[in-house]
């Protein structure tokens, strides 16, 4: 039974933007899952990848803030536990210490500006953080005998500041 192409359309809007399992979106649409199957592995060898626009679907609603939003919890909880290692590790000197600094401060930073640009509702914490980290460069390029102690400081308020500007 020949099927019209709305019908072939409505199947891979309901796949690609409702999400729907290619199961259900076939039965939606009243054509067999064999059918299915088929248009999309046709139109697949005509160019059109319906796993490709099903991921650009997901993306370009709230998908891109929270896979943002996903890799950023990840840096941070990885940061908050490097920065315990330097505060606990006593075989590190104080300019070992400022040298990790710089390089996790460097790092924040960089990764702040690529949540920013992914993510334009994470621009105030990133200017936030910005913030933070041109104060911890400040503090240990003019007064590095502090370092510990704004470490000490700073890692509570960043907390705090995420939760305002986040």
């Amino acid at each position: 039974m020949a099927h019209p192409p709305e019908i072939r359309a409505k199947l891979r809007a309901a796949y690609v933007y409702d999400r729907l399992p290619l199961e259900t979106a076939a039965e939606k649409c009243g054509v067999s899952y064999a059918t299915a199957r088929r248009w999309k592995s046709d139109a697949e060898a005509e160019g059109d990848d319906w796993e490709r626009a099903r991921s650009a679907a997901r993306l370009a609603g709230d998908g891109i803030r929270q896979v943002t939003q996903m890799i950023l919890d990840d840096y941070l909880t990885l940061h908050q536990a490097t920065i315990e290692d330097v505060k606990a590790g006593s075989e590190i000197g104080p300019l070992q210490k400022a040298e990790v600094l710089s390089r996790l401060a460097d790092a924040f930073t960089k990764t702040m500006s690529a949540v920013a640009k992914a993510s334009p509702e994470l621009g105030r914490l990133a200017v936030a953080t910005e913030l933070l980290q041109d104060l911890a460069g400040f503090v240990r390029n003019h007064f590095p005998h502090h370092a510990e102690a704004l470490v000490e400081v700073l890692e509570p308020f960043a907390a705090e500041a995420a939760r305002k500007y986040g």
